[in-house]
């Protein structure tokens, strides 16, 4: 199986069972566009915390049918956060979103010891682009969360992708471990930890996919460029995931995919004990509504 298109996650999410989504701080209009949106192609049934006057105003300015709905009234965007945190630790959701909350509350919620939805996991952002430079779909990790992570970080942030991957059914994805260039130098810490991660890989620490690193951009998305250099990989040229060193090249690569390059994304965040839909707000509706498409598309 190979993945194309990001409209193959709506496709995959209808044939799965339908999966309850927990909205916190819901009174957003992107965000219930992006949910109407998502509950017409039937793969979501959408339970919306936040301030319930703001929700039914904002639901009948966009013509969203709130009939059979569960709206819970909680104006205090933290304490809706928390609220749907608790109705996915009920069992009575499968995927959160935030809404018109910022990251930091929604992440304290999240994160709580005692009523979050931690796994000892290092959460990671997982970005899906479908690019009109590219012979399919490719995957970028992270671009929104780990500032500057430790070696054991970006093993978690691999392990996570992966995760996604498995559960869209593609069992071995391709994973380039990138950093300014394609070999290692002690100086530059991110081609060591490249080079850790590969042997890793090979001897069985990291399953489930193939990992080659360093690899310099180039070289990861152009066959041509890596024969250019005399790279023999089985990664090079095809690769389904990029693993960026720190935020700062993982979200200008996020951005000039989706500003300069023409391409459309959908993300979630990985590592919680359910998918996060955490988007951006300069994304698209569109991409807000594959968003949830790709959290409904995971077993």
């Amino acid at each position: 199986m190979e993945l194309n298109s990001l409209q193959q996650f709506v496709e995959i999410a209808k044939n799965k069972t339908k999966r309850r989504i927990a909205v916190a701080a819901a009174a957003d209009e992107p965000v219930l566009e992006a949910v109407n949106n998502a509950m017409k192609l039937g793969i979501i049934d959408p339970i919306l915390v936040g301030e319930k006057s703001k929700i039914e105003e904002i639901c009948k300015k966009i013509n969203f049918n709130l009939a059979g709905i569960q709206i819970i009234d909680e104006s205090d965007p933290y304490k809706a956060s928390v609220k749907a945190v608790s109705i996915i630790r009920e069992g009575n959701a499968e995927i959160l979103m935030k809404g018109l909350v910022a990251t930091g509350p929604m992440l304290k919620a999240v994160l709580d010891k005692e009523n979050g939805l931690r796994t000892g996991a290092a959460l990671s952002h997982v970005a899906f682009f479908e690019s009109p430079y590219y012979h399919k779909l490719i995957a970028v990790t992270d671009a929104a969360m780990n500032v500057a992570p430790e070696f054991e970080e970006k093993v978690d942030m691999l392990k996570n992708a992966v995760n996604v991957f498995h559960k869209l059914g593609l069992k071995n994805p391709k994973v380039a471990v990138v950093g300014a260039v394609e070999s290692v130098n002690p100086k530059m810490e991110a081609t060591v930890h490249a080079a850790m991660m590969t042997m890793m890989n090979k001897r069985g620490q990291i399953k489930g996919c193939i990992v080659d690193g360093p690899l310099a951009l180039d070289n990861a998305v152009s066959k041509e460029a890596a024969e250019h250099k005399g790279i023999v990989s089985e990664v090079a040229g095809d690769a389904d995931l990029i693993l960026t060193p720190d935020i700062n090249a993982g979200n200008v690569l996020y951005k000039s995919l989706n500003f300069l390059g023409g391409a459309t994304v959908a993300a979630v965040i990985m590592g919680a004990k359910v998918p996060i839909v955490l988007t951006s707000r300069a994304d698209s509706d569109k991409s807000k509504m594959l968003s949830i498409a790709l959290a409904a598309a995971m077993d």
